[in-house]
């Protein structure tokens, strides 16, 4: 048996052997390898693995100057999570700042789910909360982060989940692994940023750089000898780990003078190909294979990553550089202050808004869908759903002045109008003890209440209804889900999340779906699985699944804005026959409200 134990000061190479050598629900509108010590319980198969989150305060520097942030151990990012498939994963987490906090995982995990007043209350100061799950039915790349407000602006990190012991990977066995999660820099208090936007019906002020393994690289100020730097060896293949964790922002990703091979998104494997450029969406993950040149180019390259992006709103239209460099050859006459001075070659990204490349990158995604790894795809279905995502207004305040579209109006968002009222209490909670009545009904509409042309002239009336409605859906249900983006103040990409299941992406188009023409053309047999898609600008995407899971969330944006403005429903599954298809009892510690 191998036991895995590191912790470095910054994010590098994944210290991982290959596997083949080692013995809710909520759906959301869309986050340097330091390892935390792995307890192993026992030597069987499935292992207990440890590991405790102490939330605190430290100041870190950035951007010409020292500020505190919320982190997991000190750390930003937060340390790698890493579990077999298999496994049983228990992280404790203390709270020792002010801010009440959820720690959510992209696992089908229930009780342990982590969004705030969904799956449970969040942990106040001073407090603790043990999440405890098994780690089942996936492999991959994934990523954990706080699941409250803006928290996660600092407080997220790597969640790896490796093949069970002899196991292969259905590609060839790299060399190296490493993790490379994309965030962000704020110079302002992110929860001071959304409070402000909140007031006064505004769009929030954007981050002030974003960061590769939270280092901000050579194009930001006081930050010129703060990259992130990729080393590796000539003609090796490397595993990168990429992972989106910025609150808003869809990111193209590329480095220069190298193809990368796409082998898995969102903790599934894909049929792979070749790609100079990807894009990847707020809470995406996409794991690439890196083939290395095979001689020492006397060389170093940019890795850049950069917006896409469709709305209207502002955004952080800056560029987070990294460094691809080749370690020196024993015979070479350079030294490593020589190496400073070779040429850096840059990589070419799309135009900001460049969405004929974000259709056709997507579009090449297609499950694995072979024996080993089928694609289970529900080729009938019993329930069907039309949702339309996008923006919408709330009336101002009479005592009040706003910032929204007009001084007149606030910012709002919903699914099919009807914008989402959070909850002081766990819905959760509420549904297992039998006390939902006054927490959240059951009325939630499966398709909008008004039809309109959602991708032409948008209606004059912008205004949203609200409430705290849920959609029922019986054990098992093969479920078909159409996300329809709307042209109310302005078309855009919706990142669109699923806690607690992943989805089949059946079919993607721009204009307005048309249920009597477009599920011909749907894909049943290959379609790409995953647990957050990016529905088309101007445009819709199809889904399916089994509601095979026994828990309760909540359909929120994974832009971080557009789910604080009520992009947001709660989903219901009811439990099962069998005794493995109820929910259990929550566990003891479990937070209260």
């Amino acid at each position: 048996m191998t036991i895995f134990s590191e912790n470095k000061d910054r994010m590098g190479v994944f210290p991982f052997p290959s596997p083949v050598l080692m013995g809710v629900f909520i759906f959301s509108l869309v986050t340097s390898s330091l390892l935390p010590e792995l307890a192993l319980a026992n030597q069987d198969a499935s292992k207990t693995r440890r590991y405790k989150f102490d939330i605190k305060l430290v100041k870190m520097p950035r951007l010409c100057h020292r500020k505190s942030i919320i982190t997991v151990n000190g750390q930003f990012p937060g340390p790698v999570v890493t579990a077999q498939e298999g496994d049983n994963l228990v992280v404790e987490v203390v709270n020792h700042v002010q801010n009440n906090i959820t720690i959510h995982r992209q696992l089908q995990s229930g009780w342990s789910d982590g969004p705030a007043y969904i799956t449970q209350c969040p942990i106040q100061t001073g407090q603790k909360f043990v999440y405890n799950f098994t780690v089942s039915g996936q492999r991959g790349t994934l990523f954990w982060h706080a699941h409250l407000s803006w928290i996660r602006a600092t407080v997220y990190g790597p969640l790896i989940i490796l093949p069970k012991s002899n196991v292969p990977y259905p590609f060839g066995k790299p060399y190296e692994e490493v993790p490379i999660i994309f965030g962000e820099w704020w110079n302002a208090d992110p929860e001071a940023v959304i409070s402000q936007a909140l007031q006064t019906g505004a769009g929030p002020n954007v981050s002030d750089a974003y960061t590769i393994n939270g280092l901000l690289g050579p194009l930001y100020n006081c930050s010129s000898k703060d990259a992130f730097k990729l080393k590796v060896k000539p003609n090796k293949t490397y595993l990168l780990r990429l992972i989106n964790a910025p609150m808003n922002d869809e990111l193209f990703f590329s480095i220069a003078n190298h193809t990368i091979t796409v082998v898995e998104v969102d903790a599934v494997y894909v049929k792979p190909f070749d790609t100079d450029i990807l894009l990847i969406t707020p809470g995406q993950t996409t794991n690439v294979l890196l083939k290395t040149k095979p001689y020492f180019p006397t060389a170093n390259f940019f890795m850049y990553a950069r917006p896409y992006a469709t709305g209207q709103g502002t955004f952080d239209n800056s560029t987070v550089v990294g460094i691809l460099e080749y370690e020196l050859p024993n015979f070479s006459s350079l030294n490593s202050t020589s190496t400073n001075n070779l040429p850096l070659f840059k990589p070419a990204l799309p135009p900001l808004n460049d969405t004929s490349f974000a259709s056709n990158f997507t579009g090449k995604l297609r499950s694995l869908a072979n024996t080993q790894f089928p694609a289970k795809v529900p080729q009938k279905v019993e329930k069907r759903f039309f949702f339309t995502v996008g923006l919408g207004t709330d009336p101002c305040p009479s005592n009040q002045t706003c910032q929204g579209p007009n001084n007149r109006t606030k910012f709002s968002a919903s699914v099919n109008n009807v914008s989402f009222v959070a909850s002081t209490t766990a819905i959760l909670q509420a549904y297992f003890f039998g006390q939902s009545n006054g927490v959240y009904t059951t009325d939630f509409p499966d398709n909008p209440i008004t039809p309109f042309n959602y991708t032409g002239n948008p209606p004059n009336n912008t205004m949203v209804s609200h409430g705290t409605k849920a959609v029922v859906l019986p054990y098992n249900t093969s479920v078909e889900f159409v996300l329809q983006d709307r042209s109310i103040l302005g078309a855009e990409s919706h990142p669109l999340h699923l806690h607690g299941f992943n989805f089949f992406v059946v079919g993607q188009s721009f204009g307005d779906y048309d249920p009597n023409k477009d599920p011909a053309k749907f894909n049943l047999v290959d379609p790409i699985e995953r647990n957050t898609v990016g529905v088309p600008s101007g445009g819709w995407g199809a889904t399916r699944f089994l509601a095979d899971n026994s828990v309760r969330g909540s359909c929120i944006a994974h832009l971080e804005i557009h789910t604080s403005w009520g992009l947001k429903m709660v989903w219901t599954v009811l439990d099962g026959k069998l005794p493995n298809q109820k929910l259990p009892p929550p566990p003891p510690d479990l937070p209260t409200c």
